[in-house]
This record gives structure tokens, C-alpha cells and sequence, in this order.
């Protein structure tokens, strides 16, 4: 039958996808560098009291433009790509807004052109780059809505911003000397009036957004099945990290300790659930989650116990040996080198009875069949037996075995036999 050869427009649109979103990224790491080159400038200027772009935000600006660049090359229809990248433009014009205006009508007034205008657009943009995140959120892991139900909240999403960015276009600008910096995107005061409650109305409404969209990550779990389900369980535990990296960061404050670790904790889980949602999309192993957690609960569980037991034995024989004794420390050492490898597999073990529990019977499964096979002869009682454990570790739709016949049976009977 002859087969007709695929048409080439069918990759096209994929190839200029993959060089429009690679474009973008590299827009995004300009935008970057221009963000950092602007900053310097106010470090140069001594007015560090005005740059109010953390610089920990590079990391989700990275993780946004990457993932959103290899999501929008391999998926071009699947919008959560184009949203990632569209965020990262976002992010990067918002930080470029936050230098660009205090130089240029504070630091250095006149040293840079349309300084009042780019600062007026400084919380539109941080606005939408808000909206943004809750579209992916939105939209993930299928890239629709969760029902149609949602479009008439998704249009309100996308209409507020953009009505926040025409109000300020048309809106008559401020005097340059009434311009102050911003302590955030969020702090509007310098135009007052209709300008002033707009900013308020679409803050409220795109935290809204931001907190109904992660809710309906919720709601797309409770009605997912296979494949979903397993992109959303990713989902799900980033974004139960991201919790956790802002609890860190609350307790850091609360605690009057420096906020920087609690920074580079909720940054880096933000960028962790960029990851999980790319991978949740492009459904790249998403099978692997449960022999990640118990691998991370393992060697976690592992680390307190050896660090414990290393603490102990130094305390110990310190008080024997004296406080700066190097023995102590070195017999520490080889105590946890040691322990090492069997408190692995006795915690691994625990672990994957408790989280991996597929894992542990399917091992609990061989380990019994290999224990039986010292002691089986019968080929036909075997074979039997092989294909039973394949069955019930892999769960294969269907199992067969083929056997290679022996030389002298293959020639008695003039070629080789296939039994299954």
C-alpha cells in the first residue's frame, strides 16, 4: 500500500514557534540585564534607599522564561507556555520600570528621557504580570478551562488589567515633582482620584483571580482521572512547597532574623512549581512523583538520624577525650561512614512501605521469586511463575514468553521452536 509522504507545513508552524518563543526568551534575558544595569546605576548614584526590586526575583524571572521557552517550542498550542514567557516579559518590564523612574526624576533628574511616563505604567505592568501567573494556574495541566462555567470569570481576569493600562494611557500624567518612590508596584498615590481607585479595584480583583485559580487546581483534581491526575499530584507538591518556602519566610520575619534565607527559600519553590508545571504539561515522567517524595523523605530522615548520631558521638567522647579531641571527630565519622548504607535501606524500606507501596510489594514480589527459583528445575512450572511475577510488578495489558530452543533440539527438529 502506498504511503503518502507528510505534508512539510505541518512542522513549519512548530519551527517558527520554537524560534518566536527562543526570540522571547532572549527578549527576557535582555530585559534582565537591562533590570541589573539600571540598579547599578542607582548604586552608583548612592540611593539605595530606591531600588525596590528584589534581586532573588531574577530566579522566577529564569524559571518563567526557560520553561515557558520549551514548553511553547514542544506545545505551540498549549497557551501556559506563551503565559510563562509572557510573565517573564512582564516581570522584566516591571523591574526595568522600578529603576528606570526613580533615576530618572529622583537620582538624576533629566538623565533619562520619558522617566515619568515609563514610572506611571510601573504598577499596570505589575498588575498584569499577576494576572499572568493566575492564567497558568488557570489553565494547567490542559490548557482549557475547568468547565465552561470559568469563561465568564477568565474574561474578568484578562479585562482588568487591560482596563487598568487604558485608564492610566488616557489618564492625565503627574508633575514629575510629585512622583515619589514606590515601596511597591501596589502604591499608587502619585495620580489620586478615579487613577487611585482603579489601582485598588484591580489589585483586589487580580489577587482574587490569583487565589480562584489556585483553587481551581483543587477542583480539576477532585474530577481528574489518569493521566491529569498525575500532572496535577506535581503540581500539587510544588505548590505545597511554595507554601512552605513563604511560611519560612513569614516565621524568618516574625522571628526579626534576616529575611534573606526566607527569600531564597520562597524563590526557589517558585521556581520548583514553574518546573513541576512544565513538566506537568509536556507529562515528562509523571510517574516518577512517588519515587521522588520517598526519595526525598528517605534521604531526609536519613541526614536528622546520621547528623543526630554524629552529634551525639562528638558530644560523647568529647567529654571523655576533651572538647577539641580529633579523635572524637574522626571516630564520629567512621561511626555515621558506617551506619551509613544499612540505615539507608532500613529507612528506605520504612519509607517505601508507608509512600511507595507499589514499589515495596513489587520488590517484596521478586525477592520471593528469586528465593524460589534457586530451588525450581520444571522449565514449564517456571516459566509459569515468570510470567505471574511480571503480571503482578509491571502490570502489563498482556505478557508473553519466548524461549530459545537448544542447538541439539533445533537441529533434530530442522529450525528453531517458539513457545510461549
Amino acid at each position: 500500500m502506498a504511503v503518502s509522504p507528510a505534508p512539510q507545513g505541518a512542522a513549519r508552524p512548530r519551527r517558527w514557534s520554537a524560534l518566536v518563543a527562543w526570540a522571547l526568551w532572549a527578549v527576557a534575558m535582555l530585559g534582565m540585564a537591562a533590570t541589573f544595569w539600571l540598579h547599578q546605576l542607582l548604586v552608583q548614584a548612592g540611593r539605595l534607599d530606591l531600588m525596590t526590586l528584589d534581586p532573588l526575583l531574577f530566579i522566577a524571572m529564569v524559571s518563567a522564561a526557560t520553561v515557558g521557552a520549551v514548553l511553547a517550542s514542544r506545545r505551540p498550542a498549549h497557551p501556559v507556555g506563551w503565559l510563562l514567557l509572557s510573565l517573564a516579559v512582564l516581570l522584566d518590564t516591571t523591574g526595568i520600570a522600578a529603576a528606570y523612574g526613580p533615576y530618572g526624576l529622583l537620582a538624576r533628574p533629566g538623565a533619562l528621557p520619558a522617566a515619568g511616563v515609563v514610572a506611571a505604567y510601573y504598577p499596570p505592568f505589575a498588575v498584569a504580570s499577576l494576572a499572568c501567573l493566575g492564567f497558568v494556574l488557570l489553565l494547567t495541566p490542559t490548557g482549557s478551562l475547568p468547565s465552561p462555567r470559568w469563561r465568564w470569570w477568565a474574561r474578568v481576569t484578562a479585562a482588568v488589567p487591560v482596563a487598568f493600562l487604558v485608564v492610566v494611557t488616557v489618564a492625565p500624567k503627574p508633575s514629575p515633582w510629585r512622583y515619589q518612590a514606590l515601596d511597591s508596584p501596589f502604591d499608587f498615590d502619585a495620580f489620586g482620584g478615579v487613577v487611585l481607585v482603579v489601582d485598588l479595584v484591580a489589585q483586589a480583583v487580580t489577587v482574587l483571580a490569583m487565589v480562584v485559580a489556585a483553587g481551581s487546581l483543587v477542583v480539576r483534581f477532585r474530577r481528574a482521572r489518569g493521566t491529569e491526575r498525575q500532572q496535577l499530584r506535581w503540581v500539587a507538591l510544588a505548590a505545597g512547597l511554595v507554601a512552605l518556602g513563604a511560611v519560612v519566610a513569614l516565621a524568618g520575619l516574625a522571628a526579626g532574623t534576616s529575611a534573606l534565607i526566607g527569600s531564597v527559600a520562597t524563590q526557589f519553590c517558585v521556581a520548583v512549581l514553574l518546573v513541576a508545571i512544565g513538566a506537568a504539561v509536556l507529562r515528562y515522567r509523571l510517574y516518577d512523583l512517588d519515587r521522588i517524595i520517598s526519595r526525598a523523605l528517605a534521604y531526609g530522615l536519613l541526614t536528622v538520624l546520621l547528623g543526630g548520631g554524629y552529634a551525639v558521638v562528638v558530644l560523647g567522647l568529647g567529654q571523655l577525650l576533651g572538647r577539641r579531641s580529633s579523635l572524637a571527630v574522626a571516630a564520629a565519622t567512621l561511626v555515621v561512614a558506617a551506619a551509613f548504607h544499612p540505615a539507608r535501606r532500613r529507612v528506605q524500606d520504612l519509607v517505601d512501605r508507608r509512600f511507595n507501596r507499589r514499589r515495596y510489594d513489587a520488590a517484596q514480589t521478586i525477592a520471593a521469586f528469586s528465593v524460589r527459583l534457586r530451588q525450581q528445575v520444571d522449565l514449564d512450572t517456571l516459566s509459569a511463575e515468570l510470567l505471574a511475577v511480571v503480571e503482578q510488578t509491571m502490570q502489563p495489558t498482556q505478557a508473553s514468553l519466548w524461549l530459545r530452543p537448544s542447538h541439539a533440539a533445533s537441529s533434530a527438529n530442522g529450525g528453531p521452536a517458539v513457545h510461549q
